[in-house]
C-alpha cells in the first residue's frame, strides 16, 4: 500500500513538473514574440526588470539576451531566499530559455505602427510573464524585489512596483526621449492587464459573506437555484441598527464568479433587502463547488 502511494505521488509530481514546464515554454515563446516581433526592432520599452534590460540595451548596445540574465540574477537569489528552491529553479529555466529564444528563434517584425507596437508588444510580453507565473516561475523579477522591500518598509507591493516603474520611465525620458517613455507606459499597462487576465481569468472568483435573519432562505437559493456551494458559520450578532444585540445567527460564505455577483446580490435583495453583504476578490479557488453543479 505504501509503495503504491509513493508511486502515485511520484507520478503526480512528474505530471506537475511537466505541466509547469509547458507553461514556462509557452510563456517564453510569447515573451519572445513581444520582444523580437514588436519592441526590440522599434527601440520600445516596458516596465519592471524587462524594462531595465531594454533600457540598458538601447543605451549601451549590449545584447538583450545577456542583460535579461544579468538583471534577473539578484531577483532569482531573492526568490530563492523568500519563496523556495523550486521557484528559483523554475525562474532560472524560464529566463535561460528566454535568452536562448531571443538568440536563435527568428521572429518576424510585425509592424512599425507605434500604437500597435505598444499595445500588442505589451500583450505578448504580458502573456509570456503570466504563463511563466502559472508555471511557478517569473520572467520579470521586480515583484520578488517588491515583496522583499514591502516586508522591510511601510510600503506595499503595489507602491514599490509603481516606484520602480516611475524610475524606469523617468530614466527613459531623460536618456532617450519623452515620447518613448510615454509609449513605454502604454506597453506596461497592456502587459500588466494581460498578466492579470491570465492569472485571475475572465471569471475572477469573488468571495461573499452574508449576514441575514433570512439566512436559510438565502442558503436554499444559492444551493438550489444557483447551484453553488455554501459554508455556514455559526455566529452571534453584536451591534446593529437597533443597537446592541445578543442573538445567535448563521453566517453564509460562498464563492461565485465576477459575472454572477450582480445576479446573486439581486436575488438576495429580493429575499432580504437589509441583508449585510461583504464581497472581495480572491486570486484562486479550488475544490468544493466552485464550478457549480447541473441544475434540473
Amino acid at each position: 500500500m505504501t509503495s503504491q502511494l509513493t508511486l502515485t505521488s511520484t507520478s503526480q509530481s512528474w505530471a506537475r513538473w511537466l505541466k509547469d514546464l509547458g507553461f514556462l515554454c509557452a510563456g517564453v515563446l510569447c515573451a519572445g514574440m513581444g520582444l523580437k516581433g514588436f519592441l526590440l526592432p522599434n527601440n520600445f520599452l516596458d516596465g519592471g526588470a524587462m524594462g531595465i534590460s531594454l533600457l540598458i540595451e538601447i543605451t549601451t548596445g549590449v545584447d538583450l539576451a545577456v542583460l535579461i540574465i544579468l538583471v534577473n540574477i539578484p531577483f532569482i537569489w531573492m526568490g530563492y531566499k523568500q519563496m523556495s528552491l523550486s521557484f528559483a529553479i523554475r525562474t532560472i529555466i524560464a529566463i535561460g530559455l528566454l535568452a536562448i529564444c531571443l538568440v536563435f528563434v527568428p521572429y518576424p517584425m510585425v509592424t512599425n505602427d507605434k500604437l500597435l507596437i505598444s499595445v500588442f508588444g505589451g500583450f505578448f510580453l504580458g502573456a509570456g510573464i503570466g504563463l511563466a507565473m502559472r508555471g511557478g516561475g517569473v520572467l520579470d523579477g521586480t515583484e520578488v524585489l517588491a515583496i522583499w522591500i514591502s516586508r522591510r518598509s511601510p510600503l506595499t507591493v503595489g507602491d514599490v512596483i509603481m516606484l520602480i516603474n516611475v524610475l524606469i520611465f523617468g530614466s527613459a525620458a531623460i536618456l532617450i526621449n519623452v515620447e518613448t517613455a510615454l509609449y513605454a507606459m502604454l506597453t506596461y499597462l497592456a502587459a500588466s492587464k494581460t498578466v492579470d487576465f491570465l492569472i485571475h481569468g475572465i471569471e475572477e472568483y469573488t468571495a461573499i459573506i452574508i449576514v441575514s435573519d433570512h439566512h436559510e432562505a438565502i442558503r436554499h437559493m444559492i444551493t438550489e437555484e444557483m447551484g453553488r456551494g455554501v459554508t455556514v458559520f455559526k455566529g452571534e450578532k453584536g451591534y446593529g441598527k437597533r443597537g446592541p444585540r445578543e442573538q445567535d445567527t448563521s453566517i453564509l460564505y460562498t464563492v461565485v464568479t465576477r459575472l454572477e455577483l450582480t445576479r446573486l446580490k439581486d436575488r438576495i435583495d429580493v429575499i432580504d433587502n437589509s441583508a449585510f453583504i461583504i464581497n472581495h476578490g480572491i486570486d484562486d479557488a479550488k475544490g468544493g463547488m466552485i464550478k457549480g453543479r447541473p441544475l434540473h
